[in-house]
């Protein structure tokens, strides 16, 4: 019993529970000092905080990362379609205009369309390839002149590559 009593007067500072029955006959019960509960509220309110800025900060390079990787599948897309464009017209012109065909650049466009396999869908890979067919193809035709070629620019005729142009518009908007 007096070490009971000893460790209460330990406690006293602390707590304010004397373990015996008070004066009336009731045991007092356990109450917490107000500066343990302050200090308890503080550092609970620490460990929110931290918690909360680790978990704002994390959210958001997450987002970030998402965003950069998006952007970046996006431009190389549009290189891709950009680069093969470029080829594919100086392909065609060169097709219609000469009978020789120029096999470097015919095997380059071939490997434009390899390379949108792995990144584009499959309308875009349809599209490619009509095109790369139609160069193919007019090669063995008799060579236009520029006065062949101008009825054929105005009737819109001479534009090989408009249906994979809006594929591929679609397709980057679709992206977003």
């Amino acid at each position: 019993m007096e070490q009971r009593c000893e460790q209460m007067v330990a406690l006293q500072g602390r707590f304010s529970w004397s373990g015996v029955k008070d004066k009336s006959g009731n045991e007092d019960k356990p109450t917490m000092n107000p500066a343990s509960l302050s200090a308890l509220a503080a550092l609970s309110g620490s460990a929110v905080g931290g918690l909360t800025s680790f978990l704002s900060s994390w959210l958001g390079q997450s987002a970030q990362l998402r965003s950069q990787v998006f952007l970046n599948d996006k431009s190389r897309r549009q290189e891709l379609y950009r680069e093969f464009v470029e080829e594919a017209s100086k392909g065609y012109i060169d097709s219609i205009t000469t009978n020789t065909p120029d096999l470097t650049r015919l095997v380059g466009l071939y490997a434009l369309i390899s390379r949108m396999r792995s990144l584009s869908s499959p309308k875009i890979i349809v599209e490619a390839e009509k095109v790369a067919q139609l160069i193919v193809r007019s090669y063995p035709e008799p060579n236009k002149t520029f006065a062949d070629l101008r009825p054929m620019i105005i009737a819109n005729a001479i534009d090989p590559l408009r249906s994979f142009a809006e594929s591929c518009r679609e397709e980057l908007e679709g992206l977003k």
